[in-house]
């Protein structure tokens, strides 16, 4: 029975569509109220007991290492001001049992290309693919929700959701037979089909647990359109030699790589905080009362 221990986090892009926030800050590190998008997806990791992060990174991601890091100066300062709840805030960005490990992607040769950087540091072992663009909210959290998938049907296992048919487009779409509530035999992957050619409107959100059958798969596949290795051409052909499912989570998916999803996100979350929550909501009332 393998357990997924490892986790990557495939953050090389330019962010481009939210210039010029982006010109000098990777998108990843673009705060929903209090945190980064990318301390969300790496706490949604570890809430499903993964304790290796792996970041694939690019030239100008060195402020994710750094957010990751330890800042004995700040520590410093606020064990000596006695701000000792913010000390917990600042140490608890990395607890002590998590593993933080970099590798570069030193040309973005697409999301396949990203996960296959990671091969040497995730080895023979089953692993977590996240994308921090997708922020993903559930009880449990839908990695962790996937991991338990993963515990049963020992197979890679895509997290899905039922997509509006005039957004094909957008999305890898899936089709299959269910299996079990929520989860389909996979028998077809597509990427970004046109509305009318969709086979379903069950799309891939940014969450994955893969086998390391995957990397031999992207390997030995040609590059694709703008010579980019795409990982649904990936796992299509992993599909002819391993079973693959797609699950359907239960939670609310942000697309943060929009800037609709990202104020979305903002204004649900800002809701939800467990300081300023009441007194936003109360705020927002006010306003739309006006």
């Amino acid at each position: 029975m393998k357990e997924v221990k490892k986790a990557v986090f495939p953050i090389a892009g330019l962010g481009t569509r939210f210039l010029p926030a982006t010109k000098a800050a990777p998108k990843e590190m673009l705060p929903v109220v209090d945190k980064p998008l990318i301390q969300y997806a790496v706490e949604e990791a570890y809430s499903a007991g993964i304790r290796h992060m792996i970041f694939v990174t690019g030239r100008t991601k060195r402020s994710v290492e750094d957010h990751f890091d330890t800042a004995y100066e700040l520590e410093n300062e606020l064990e000596l001001a006695g701000k000792n709840m913010l000390l917990d805030v600042a140490r608890s960005i990395t607890p002590g049992d998590m593993t933080c490990t970099y590798v570069r992607q030193s040309r973005a040769m697409g999301l396949g290309h990203a996960v296959l950087c990671a091969k040497e540091l995730v080895g023979q072992e089953p692993f977590a693919v996240l994308l921090a663009d997708d922020l993903m909210i559930g009880e449990p959290s839908i990695i962790a929700q996937m991991v338990k998938q993963f515990a049963e049907k020992q197979a890679s296992i895509l997290a899905v959701q039922d997509v509006p048919r005039e957004h094909t487009m957008r999305y890898g779409i899936v089709s299959g037979q269910n299996v079990a509530p929520n989860l389909v035999d996979v028998s077809g992957i597509i990427e970004k089909p046109m509305p009318d050619v969709a086979p379903t409107t069950l799309g891939v959100a940014g969450r994955y647990v893969l086998t390391p059958g995957i990397f031999s798969e992207l390997e030995n596949m040609p590059s694709g359109v703008g010579g980019e290795i795409q990982l649904t051409d990936g796992i299509a052909r992993l599909m002819q030699r391993e079973k693959v499912f797609a699950y359907r989570y239960a939670g609310v998916r942000y697309d943060c790589g929009s800037k609709l999803g990202f104020l979305q996100a903002t204004v649900d979350l800002g809701e939800r905080h467990a300081k300023i929550g009441n007194e936003f909501s109360t705020w927002l009332r006010q306003r739309d009362a006006h």
